[in-house]
């Protein structure tokens, strides 16, 4: 009992480092597959083992098994003996590669309605044993397909005007593609053929339209597409037209033309005046009424054309209308309508140029405009720079020339001089808005007149040369006044800020002042108001980003 145990335990060992060693299926990997086929192409049955090194592929066999369960041999393929052959495949199959025993691959050349079943790879390796693979092959059969679609007549009852058939394996489905109204039937045949039928009630718009029938198998990548056009049969609508549109007595070359749209195309044209023949001069040619003379006032009347086809026919009436020759320049000839083309034309050529023209001299007043403003830039810059000069020397001869005078100073005491203070409303002021002092008698009478005739006329002048710099907003000069060398102190007078005081909220002073200086002294008392302070006895400048500092003997810009 030992003895056994230890032999059947020994032998399953064998067994699971036979199955640890041994090789296995490429293609295909799976035990059973299945695999599909169009009838009448090749079919490629699949088989290839890779082996281990201590395994060898002894012989390869492919057959069929049978619906009772009997293997029919196809092919054989031993590695000393080589291939062999059965009769009943011989011809249709072969192996795809030279070394079988490397490469099983079974070639079936063309393939059968009837060579549909199941097949077998057996590869038999030394020293693992015999493995298989199991093939199922389906074999399709490509849908064969029709449509059938017979002309329809305008009106026709509501029925089937088209129908598609097709056979194959397995079945096929069928479908419509089309913008028409209508309803659709499948049906199945007991031979295994499938039919669509659609039905509808034609009308005349319908002709000509898209009815196409698709066939879906599964043999094919996309649905097979059937065209096919639906006919409806209608009988043609006639209608006239005249050319030209206005016809005149004396007009040559008239037409009228019959147009007729049907289905089938009309085959006959007739034309009829007024009921009867046509005409003299008049003859049919096609669908048109040609009028080979001039028109007559008696060619008015009714044109009747009359247009038949395989279906029915069509007719219509025209008046023709003839009227009097026109004087307007539009209807009278060819060549009166050449004449406007040609007016028309040329005043285009001119309003074209006329175009050009006003382009061209407006981009030559601007190029003009751009080089005058430059200029006159150039000349301001220059007439400021200069007027800053004017009026910076100006300030500066009427400070000198009041801090030169001699004259006596008021100094706080009446009885000094033996002058004294006049009537608040009489207190005249000098150009830094300081009280005026004057002796008494006639000698300050002549003084004070003689003073201020020089002092108009030395405004006027200085008004004159430096206005330009008072517009601008400039200060017009920054020449400190010095202080009087004197042991008292002067009242700077009501036309300058001192430093720290306010400002001055009154201005009755600087009305006076411009009533009695007719102006000057007011428009300078107010320039050095808002550029100027009064400190220690020297006019400063208020602090301003844009402001020129000048030396009195030096005009640093």
């Amino acid at each position: 009992m030992e003895w056994g145990g230890l032999r059947a335990e020994a032998l399953a060992l064998l067994l699971v480092i036979a199955t640890c060693v041994q090789g296995d299926f490429v293609d295909p990997p799976e035990p059973v597959t299945s695999l599909y086929s169009a009838a009448d192409a090749p079919t490629r049955f699949p088989c290839q083992y890779e082996v281990e090194p201590e395994e060898k592929v002894v012989q390869v066999t492919w057959y069929k098994v049978l619906p009772g369960g009997q293997k029919d041999y196809i092919i054989a393929a031993h590695f000393t003996e080589g291939q062999t052959d059965y009769v009943k495949y011989s011809r249709r199959v072969r192996f795809e590669s030279g070394n079988p025993t490397e490469n099983s691959a079974l070639l079936l050349l063309s393939t059968k309605e009837s060579d549909e079943g199941t097949y077998i790879c057996t590869i038999s390796v030394f020293p693992s044993g015999n493995f298989q693979r199991e093939i199922a092959l389906n074999v399709w059969i490509l849908p064969i397909s029709s449509v059938d679609s017979e002309p329809l007549m305008e009106g026709q009852q509501f029925g089937v005007v088209a129908s598609c058939r097709a056979v194959g394996r397995p079945l096929p489905k069928l479908s419509w593609d089309t913008d028409l109204p209508g309803r659709v039937q499948n049906r199945t045949s007991d031979t295994g053929a499938v039919s669509s039928l659609f039905s509808l009630h034609p009308l005349r718009s319908m002709n000509g339209k898209r009815l196409d029938c698709l066939v879906w198998h599964p043999g094919l990548k996309e649905p097979r597409r059937i065209e096919n056009r639906l006919v409806v049969h209608y009988p043609p609508a006639a209608t006239i037209s005249s050319s030209p549109e206005r016809l005149y007595v004396g007009l040559k070359g008239a037409e009228l033309v019959c147009h007729g749209k049907g289905s089938p195309q009309p085959e006959t044209v007739a034309w009829r005046w007024r009921g009867g023949a046509l005409p003299a001069g008049v003859s049919e040619k096609g669908g048109k009424l040609i009028f080979e003379r001039a028109l007559q006032l008696n060619d008015s009347g009714s044109y009747e054309c009359e247009l038949k086809n395989s279906v029915g026919i069509g007719k219509t009436e025209y008046q023709l209308e003839v009227t009097e020759k026109s004087g307007r320049i539009w209807e009278t000839s060819d060549d009166n309508l050449m004449l406007i083309v040609i007016i028309g034309i040329a005043a285009g050529v001119v309003v074209m140029v006329l175009v050009i023209v006003v382009v061209l001299i407006s981009r030559r007043n601007r190029r003009k405009t751009k080089r005058l403003k430059r200029a006159l830039s150039e000349k301001t810059v220059e007439i400021n720079t200069l007027s800053r000069q004017a009026s910076f020397r100006g300030l500066a001869s009427v400070g000198s020339e009041y801090r030169g005078q001699g004259r006596s100073i008021y100094k706080g005491s009446q009885s000094t001089l033996g002058g004294r203070w006049p009537n608040a409303e009489e207190v005249e002021l000098d150009e830094l808005g300081r009280p005026m002092i004057w002796e008494d008698g006639g000698v300050r009478g002549a003084e004070r007149s003689v003073a201020k005739e020089e002092h108009n006329a030395r405004m006027e002048l200085f008004m004159k040369s430096s206005n330009m710099s008072l517009d601008s907003g400039l200060p017009s000069s920054l020449i400190p006044l010095k202080p009087q060398q004197d042991d008292g102190c002067k009242d700077p007078g009501p036309g300058l800020v001192q430093e720290g005081d306010p400002p001055p909220e009154d201005d009755s002073v600087v009305e006076e002042r411009e009533d009695e200086d007719d102006g000057g002294s007011y428009q300078i008392t107010n320039a050095l108001n808002n550029h100027f302070y009064y400190s220690k006895g020297f006019l400063r400048p208020k602090p301003d980003s844009n402001a020129v500092l000048l030396h009195p003997s030096k005009i640093i810009i």
